[in-house]
């Protein structure tokens, strides 16, 4: 089953949260935190590769936070992904890593299948936007 880290759980949650609060509010760290039972230092490690990214806008000062930068219709979810973990979910080592990384590549009866369900995976994280989880 492929499996999204923790970093990318909280990063769909928050921005989830801020693009659900879009044109209303800034949202701050401790408010996504606090809300959703998510690490602090995790998040705002998460919420500062969101803002590199140009994904979310960082507001600085006492009524600081963060905010939505772009239409949520136009954001796909791998974008997201790939903002916090710099690659897509992987379902095989060997898909991730290459050949050398698996013993038995060369007599392998199922990387072709893999491969396919994998790029089924990655079509549907780079359809899906944000707009269509908040």
């Amino acid at each position: 089953m492929v499996r999204l880290s923790k970093k990318v759980e909280y990063g769909l949650i928050a921005i989830r949260h801020i693009a659900a609060h879009a044109g209303n509010d800034i949202v701050t760290a401790k408010e996504i935190s606090d809300k959703y039972g998510i690490p602090y230092d995790l998040l705002a490690k998460v919420l500062q590769r969101l803002s590199k990214a140009n994904l979310i806008v960082s507001h600085q000062g006492v009524r600081g936070g963060y905010s939505l930068a772009l239409d949520p219709r136009t954001v796909h979810i791998s974008t997201i992904i790939h903002a916090i973990e710099g690659t897509a979910p992987v379902i095989a080592r060997c898909l991730a890593d290459g050949p050398a990384s698996c013993e038995v590549f060369d007599a392998c009866t199922i990387k072709s299948p893999l491969t396919k369900v994998q790029a089924n995976i990655e079509q549907a994280f780079g359809t899906m936007t944000l707009a269509e989880i908040v």
